[in-house]
């Protein structure tokens, strides 16, 4: 317990981060239709399984073109 205690300054902002990168790109899928690839339920699964990168990996290869 006194280790979690210890790393949790480091641990809080750590999720806060994961946690606005996958809000970010959860509304940025359900707002948009079009995809470079894949389609919505595959980026939702991605994004929310893959937890830190997921989010990433839709931004660079998954948005489409506006």
């Amino acid at each position: 317990m006194e280790i979690i205690l210890e790393y949790l300054p480091l641990l809080i902002p750590l999720f806060v981060i994961q946690l606005a990168l996958m809000i970010a790109s959860l509304i940025h899928i359900f707002r948009h239709k079009t995809y470079k690839v894949g389609n919505r339920v595959l980026w939702v699964i991605i994004c929310i399984a893959v937890n830190t990168i997921g989010p990433v990996i839709y931004f660079i290869f998954g948005r489409g073109e506006e």
